[in-house]
């Protein structure tokens, strides 16, 4: 019932969800003297939006509906010692501006449909990157282990960098 009234990109986020929130609490699996960076979203005029923890060697998802078949689409990345690495995606289908390339990850069927490409493993240039935030039905979202910052709220139809500081 619940596949029929949401769909299934929506059932395979909440899926995902369910996953990273049965771990442990944020604090009970950072081990003391882990480095601790943050994410931070700075606005077209250069202003801090937002700011979060990422310990090392842990990540963070963007989260957002194709703005032309409404569809959920993930992109997650991780902290690999200093440097924002893109480690996989998650797509319900191939739409306008979505897909796999050979040699780029490994495309996986996802449970309830859609599709992972694992592994791809391809280091963001600078630890930034610029994206044009959605309206509020695209939905851009953050999602960390602690934290879920809602980029089409504080910063619908704007420019925004996506960027790891590691404090260096």
């Amino acid at each position: 019932m619940l596949l029929q009234k949401f769909g299934r990109p929506a059932m395979a986020a909440l899926l995902l969800l369910i996953t990273a929130c049965a771990g442990p609490a944020y604090q009970d699996h950072v081990k003391p003297g882990t480095v601790i960076d943050h994410l931070e979203v700075i606005g077209a005029d250069g202003a801090l939006l937002a700011r979060t923890e990422i310990p090392r060697q842990t990540g963070w998802c963007l989260y957002w509906n194709h703005s032309v078949t409404g569809d959920g689409v993930i992109d997650c990345y991780v902290d690999d010692l200093g440097k924002m690495v893109l480690h996989r995606a998650y797509q319900p289908d191939f739409a306008a501006g979505l897909g796999h390339y050979p040699g780029r990850g490994i495309l996986t069927s996802a449970e309830g449909g859609g599709y992972w490409i694992e592994d791809i493993d391809e280091p963001v240039r600078g630890n930034a990157y610029v994206l044009r935030v959605g309206s509020l039905a695209v939905n851009h979202r953050i999602v960390t282990d602690r934290d879920e910052i809602n980029l089409s709220k504080m910063a619908e139809h704007t420019r925004v960098t996506i960027r790891l500081d590691t404090g260096e």
